[in-house]
């Protein structure tokens, strides 16, 4: 991705929304100061060299330590840097916080070789669960999609290797591959019976942040924003200027299934569609005196036709910044399905052995205070996708967004409401 350089003064801030990873595309996080991957190793050493007994009893470790030392039964006696790491991710996860993560170096290698925008592999999102690897997401025009394999597939085999009981990292690492490769996926479906054998030949994996469509018949525009990556911002407004031109009547903002990227491009995004100096949204920190609030910064001129925003679960974090600022001014009517509750900032430690840790340093809030954190955004209209539409290649969303704005223009001057939408399209 190249870097935009517009307001790009108070670092960056990159958002996740779970512990999921992109097969040859790009894993959903949130990084507070993208440079503070690379701390100094005299930085890490300060901070790690500061121990104070008195803040923490490790008796009981190192008991447990020596007798596992002298009594484990392993011909290759035990591996002290693994130890490390093991203790470092039951530290972390004894916080309970399913966004906070320590990365081993191995774990970390691949996750940057997935934020390095070149991408070979079968261009699906995917989570661990108890049976394999979950498919959150099949990316459109993938290899994936092309073989056949659907969301809410698990991914039991990969070749002859069973992922039951591989972590997500090592997982991956059997299913993604070079481009031209093959791999040959078991996967359980729900509803069906059998093991069901799909081959995927990989490729390299190229996503624009933002598709754009004129939708011609309905004199509206239609945006799809995938992640809010580096050049997202300048793709929005280059998108949104193209449509403008054509005086559009109403715009569709599709941020479904987009889990989050940097917050500084939702900031300027919203830019375009939020008046001057409103507060977009707000970051709250254990210590107060670093709570931040992020305005918008234009001339005065904005977007001010009428905008319908679709999400669904899989919308999250910087999804859900842009679609609760818009909520909140009004600007917009959310369509589809709750947000995935994605309300915390997370921020990346450089650990010494090569590791990375991450862990939960803030809150954010939407400009009208309230916290989406678990609980999602709730839409103005609840329109849920069927399996049957997929089969169909039919998205009743977009068409009830179609709809709605279609209901705004007849009613001239948008003063029609959706308690009114609601009442009409019930009754019909």
């Amino acid at each position: 991705m190249e870097e935009v350089k517009k307001g790009r003064k108070n670092g960056y801030i990159f958002i996740i929304f779970l512990t999921s990873f992109v097969l040859g595309y790009f894993s959903c996080f949130l990084f507070l100061n993208k440079e503070n991957i690379n701390l100094t190793k005299e930085k890490n050493s300060r901070v790690f060299n500061n121990n104070n007994s008195s803040d923490l009893d490790l008796t009981y470790f190192w008991e447990t330590y020596n007798y596992i030392k002298e009594n484990y039964y392993s011909f290759d006696g035990i591996k002290k840097d693994v130890i490390v790491d093991g203790m470092i991710k039951g530290m972390v996860d004894s916080l309970g916080d399913k966004h906070s993560e320590f990365m081993t170096k191995k774990e970390r290698k691949q996750f940057e070789e997935t934020l390095s925008g070149d991408f070979e592999g079968i261009g699906a999102i995917v989570e661990k669960n108890e049976l394999g690897v979950a498919v959150d997401m099949v990316l459109s025009g993938s290899p994936a999609k092309k073989a056949g394999i659907l969301s809410g597939d698990i991914i039991v085999k990969a070749g002859e290797i069973e992922l039951k009981d591989k972590d997500l990292y090592d997982a991956i690492g059997f299913i993604k591959g070079p481009a031209g490769s093959k791999v040959k996926l078991s996967i359980i479906r729900q509803g069906e019976n059998d093991f069901i054998e799909k081959e995927v030949i990989r490729e390299k994996i190229t996503i624009p942040s933002v598709d754009s469509k004129y939708l011609e018949k309905e004199k509206m525009g239609y945006i799809i924003i995938n992640i809010f990556g580096d050049n997202t911002y300048e793709e929005f407004k280059k998108a949104l200027q193209e449509l403008e031109s054509k005086n559009i009547e109403g715009l569709i903002l599709d941020l479904r299934d987009n889990g989050g990227g940097y917050l500084q491009s939702a900031v300027e995004i919203l830019s375009l569609l939020v008046e001057d100096k409103e507060v977009l949204v707000k970051t709250k920190y254990r210590d107060s005196f670093l709570n931040k609030n992020y305005y918008s910064i234009n001339d005065g001129k904005i977007f001010d036709k009428k905008i319908v925003v679709l999400v669904n679960g899989n919308s999250a974090s910087a999804s859900e910044i842009t679609a609760g600022a818009l909520k909140d001014y009004g600007k917009a009517i959310i369509v589809g399905e709750k947000t995935y509750g994605k309300g915390s900032v997370q921020e990346p430690f450089d650990v010494l052995n090569g590791g990375l840790l991450k862990i939960t340093i803030a809150k954010w809030y939407t400009p009208k205070g309230i916290s989406i954190e678990e609980a999602g955004i709730t839409p103005d209209i609840e329109i849920k996708f069927k399996k049957e539409d997929y089969e169909k290649k039919y998205d009743r969303q977009l068409e009830e967004a179609k709809k709605i704005l279609q209901s705004f223009k007849e009613k001239k001057l948008f003063q029609i409401t959706i308690d009114e939408y609601k009442k009409e399209n019930t009754s019909k």
